[in-house]
């Protein structure tokens, strides 16, 4: 056990040091400047002792009532709504916690301390979200002892990626590396998996000494109308991209530019009928929460084949069957506009099956039904309402994203962006050609850069019209731009980033990035 003169050392040698060199000030000064010093004394004193609290390293936990660290990496805000329950529910336990994002942690920080969770999701192919990468960079470079270090890690994926959790499973990794012990197996949530949810709460449950605590539920939808759907590209040779415009309701949240709708899909009416007709149940029986059978199996998660289901009465099928996960599409309006709108390209597997989500959203929904959708904020692509002239940068159904900024800029008054997108052909993949032309005309576009990829012999994308604009790339930065990227991680969003540590340096692009001036919505 260190000495207790040894913690006091490494706790307070910032205020010891700062208060020696203010005596030492006074000692030089001639007598009629004394009053002058000790005031100077007595300021540093205050400032060093309060050196902790403006510290982004966090005290050492010695289990007598020390504060825990509940930290997080979390790119679409996600991680950190986890993470700040996970602290809620420590604090109902009688302990005090608090969440904060992984980069406010130092890995000199993370050296002083005994007991640490962690929520990280992995953002795109297992790269580390924007506010846990310089935390990931310093951790890889720097060889600590973490042998007096105890944590336990909740990773957040989604297993359609190839490197399912890929950022958390490293994290885990160079932890153990540095000594430090896991209290519990490393979790790891597909899609925000409820069950695996609910062993994070488990195990808080236990570290806590506490088991009574409330499951946390899953987040409750609001019934959405489905207005208009329209199809932005007939013709092209690349997949229907569909402008879906629905009607909040009377008390919808309020969101902003870069915030996210997460969708609650369902399966199309005909698949439900056909599987009750082959299992032979009534799909108008009241079930779970009041609804009907048929009700619930349309958000339920089916097998290809029924036979493992036949003879099972209404409960015991909808225990078996999972439910739906969640899909996430930008926003691409504003609420002064007076609905959501969303920019969706339908999906299909080689097999011809319709994605999940779009073939909900641009097929199966009726026009007029309810499309179950709640906001969810998105810190990470969200502006300051003054951030300088914007770039932005996007293909395909990314420029959803980047619409909502433009239309958030002109109601600001805040004129003179420049967007860079690509689609594949001109003539039938500008999707909001119209209001685009009408802002270059206007202004509120200064300029408009397009790539389409398939317009000739040699593809060009949008990364390609950022190389050659390097020069303006860097006068624009230079008087103060902020950079925002959405679209497609493969390809366009690796090369981008790429690009811009070739043009920029990667000094200035971490600084970008700390700054909240180079945000990113990649998928």
């Amino acid at each position: 056990m260190t000495p207790p003169s040894a913690l006091l050392y490494q706790r307070y040698w910032p205020a010891l040091a700062c208060l020696g060199l203010a005596a030492l000030l006074l000692w030089l000064q001639p007598p009629r400047q004394i009053s002058a010093g000790l005031a100077l004394l007595a300021w540093l004193g205050i400032c060093a002792l309060n050196w902790r609290a403006l510290s982004p390293s966090v005290p050492p936990i010695d289990g007598n009532g020390a504060q825990w660290l509940v930290a997080y990496a979390s790119q679409s805000g996600q991680a950190q709504a986890l993470a700040e329950r996970s602290a809620a529910q420590l604090r109902e336990a009688g302990l005090p916690a608090r969440a904060a994002a992984l980069d406010a942690l130092t890995p000199q920080g993370l050296a002083g301390l005994e007991r640490l969770l962690l929520v990280a999701s992995s953002y795109g192919e297992g790269e580390a979200p924007d506010n846990a990468a310089r935390f990931q960079r310093q951790l890889a470079r720097t060889a600590l002892d973490l042998s007096r270090l105890d944590y336990a890690l909740l990773a957040l994926g989604d297993s359609d990626y190839r490197h399912f959790c890929g950022f958390a499973r490293r994290l885990d990794s160079r932890l153990q590396q540095l000594g430090g012990r896991p209290l519990f197996d490393r979790l790891e949530a597909d899609r925000g998996d409820p069950a695996v949810l609910r062993q994070w709460q488990q195990q808080l449950g236990l570290l806590a000494g506490k088991h009574d605590f409330a499951d946390w539920q899953a987040p409750a939808y609001q019934a959405w109308p489905l207005l208009a759907r329209h199809c932005l590209n007939p013709g092209s040779r690349g997949r229907p991209a569909f402008r879906l415009r629905l009607l909040p309701p009377g008390d919808a949240p309020v969101w902003q530019a870069g915030d996210i709708a997460e969708i609650g899909p369902c399966q199309p009416a005909e698949r439900i009928e056909a599987l009750l007709q082959r299992i032979e149940l009534d799909g108008q029986q009241t079930v779970q929460d009041g609804q009907t059978l048929a009700w619930q199996l349309a958000r339920r998660q089916l097998p290809e084949a029924c036979s493992a289901l036949r003879g099972l009465d209404a409960e015991a099928l909808l225990q078996k069957l999972p439910r739906l996960p969640r899909r996430d599409y930008s926003i691409a309006s504003l609420p002064s506009d007076g609905t959501l709108e969303l920019l969706v390209r339908q999906q299909q597997d080689a097999a011809g099956n319709l994605g999940l989500g779009s073939g909900w959203l641009c097929r199966h929904a009726p026009l007029g039904a309810s499309v179950e959708l709640r906001i969810r904020s998105n810190p990470a692509f969200r502006l300051p309402i003054d951030s300088g002239p914007l770039i932005l940068i996007g293909n395909g159904t990314g420029l959803a994203g980047l619409r909502a900024h433009l239309r958030e800029r002109q109601q600001l008054g805040q004129h003179g962006h420049w967007l860079l997108f690509g689609e594949r052909n001109a003539a039938c993949d500008l999707f909001f050609a119209d209001e685009l032309r009408a802002w270059q005309r206007s202004g509120h576009l200064a300029r408009l850069d397009l790539a389409f990829s398939r317009d000739q012999a040699q593809p060009v994308y949008v990364q390609h019209l950022l190389r050659d604009a390097g020069d303006q790339l860097r006068a624009w930065i230079e008087r103060g731009a902020s950079l925002l990227v959405c679209g497609s991680l493969e390809g366009m969003g690796e090369e981008i980033d790429a690009l811009l540590h070739g043009l920029l340096g990667a000094q200035q692009v971490q600084a970008l990035r700390e700054a909240g001036r180079y945000r990113r919505d990649l998928y």
